[in-house]
């Protein structure tokens, strides 16, 4: 076609001017609403196509209850959007848990899988399907070419996912290959602050490490569950955490509930 060809490269070089000039189309993403952890964050925020890894603290690594709680809330503002698909190679999912947490359960699709393969495989198929908002799945030690897949498959379909590294009961761990994650984070337990009335509990906290972000920083801090609303920020920052006082925290602590 004439002229076809004088436009791709016109096109191409407003491109490369753009990168030059740093005016690029923003990535939309999702805010944590708190400056101390989205200044960490590339645009301020998790991108809305992307994975991401959550690595529980200590005995989390196995039974998977502190950062299934996290990766839920972490996911809560893209799952409003459409359907949720929950890879599980336990059926240990504990639904009135997530409803506290104001989680959309009636969008909520669990499928149970035989082994890691197959869940990253129903992860993929999950995140590149069209109405499929978020994807959450199990695995201990996802390979390089995995997490390449699983980055596809978000930018096909616009999707949100989260692998939760879990390694089986009593079983060694694995140590991964590599990652196409955006963004690594590990959860442990903190103590809950007590509510007003001294009555009942407090809402569950974390202590919550950004080990690894592309084109972000790291940092730790103490985050809670934001009780007050079920709106687009589900975390309240309690406390920001230097680097030694991830280094000083004995294990036990991390493994208290909140």
């Amino acid at each position: 076609m004439p002229g076809s060809r004088e436009a791709r490269i016109e096109a191409l070089r407003g491109r490369i001017a753009a990168i030059e000039a740093g005016t690029r189309t923003p990535t939309p993403v999702l805010p944590f609403g708190d400056p101390r952890i989205d200044s960490h964050l590339p645009g301020g925020g998790l991108p809305r196509a992307g994975w991401h890894e959550v690595v529980g603290e200590g005995l989390e690594g196995e039974s998977g209850a502190a950062t299934a709680a996290f990766a839920a809330l972490l996911a809560r503002p893209r799952a409003a959007k459409g359907a949720v698909v929950w890879v599980l190679r336990r059926s240990d999912l504990y639904a009135p848990g997530l409803v506290n947490l104001g989680f959309p359960v009636e969008r909520l699709v669990v499928v149970r899988v035989r082994d890691e393969a197959e869940g990253l495989s129903v992860m993929e198929d999950a995140l590149a399907t069209p109405g499929v908002s978020v994807a959450i799945g199990e695995a201990e030690a996802p390979d390089l070419v995995a997490g390449r897949r699983l980055q596809l498959a978000c930018e096909r379909a616009g999707g949100f996912g989260v692998v939760l590294h879990r390694r089986p009961y009593g079983g060694p761990a694995r140590g991964a290959t590599g990652s196409a994650a955006f963004s690594r984070w590990r959860v442990g337990r903190a103590p809950g602050r007590a509510p007003p009335d001294g009555l009942g509990l407090g809402p569950a906290a974390w202590r919550v490490a950004l080990e690894r972000c592309r084109g972000g920083r790291p940092g730790a801090w103490i985050l809670e569950h934001s009780e007050a609303d079920h709106g687009p920020h589900p975390f309240r920052v309690v406390s920001e955490l230097a680097d030694h006082d991830l280094a000083q925290t004995p294990p036990e602590r991390l493994r208290r509930a909140g």
